[in-house]
């Protein structure tokens, strides 16, 4: 199923001031990804909202997240935030989709199937940089969205495309997934 102009109209009223935003990652509860993970007290902990359909994630980078050269940022750091967001934002979108906040009622999970990142130019580590996402194609259980990373400088750095799958249950198992498969 294509993702129609009309749907992203109809969706503007969910914009959210910076005071009244929610963020994904906070009723994913029980979610230790290194990324996205809340409950992943050594992770990264990005944190994604909607601004309107467009889902935005602002990342702080710290020194150590740097590539070789100490004032660009590490290209599977950005990789991993990009992963993240959309996985996320896959989430999100079928909550939303099902008229539910993130984390109500029956979970919805979903992993990464395939993420492909071109790097344009380098990214500045010295301020925090923005990931921009909207869903270009969608189905019950397949989310792919196409993907912006900005410098603090407001410089598009990276694109990329993600296509996340919805998974059972057995995925937030807190034993693990390997006894299940």
């Amino acid at each position: 199923m294509e993702y129609h102009e009309k749907e992203l109209v109809s969706r503007s009223s969910m914009r959210q001031s910076e005071l009244e935003r929610t963020y994904f990652q906070d009723g994913l509860h029980g979610n230790h990804c290194y990324g996205c993970g809340a409950w992943n007290d050594k992770g990264l902990r990005i944190k994604s909202y909607w601004d309107g359909d467009v889902s935005v994630c602002v990342f702080e980078p710290e020194p150590h997240h740097a590539a070789m050269p100490p004032d660009v940022m590490n290209g599977g750091m950005i990789a991993s935030i990009i992963d993240c967001h959309c996985v996320c934002s896959a989430m999100a979108d079928a909550y939303r989709t099902e008229g539910r906040e993130v984390g109500e009622g029956d979970k919805i999970w979903y992993a990464t199937a395939s993420l492909t990142v071109n790097y344009r130019k380098p990214t500045r580590i010295d301020g925090p940089v923005t990931a921009r996402a909207r869903i270009i194609q969608k189905s019950n259980t397949k989310t792919s969205h196409s993907v912006e990373l900005f410098s603090h400088d407001g410089v598009l750095t990276c694109d990329a495309t993600v296509l996340s799958l919805r998974v059972p249950d057995e995925w937030a198992d807190p034993t693990g997934l390997f006894q299940h498969l």
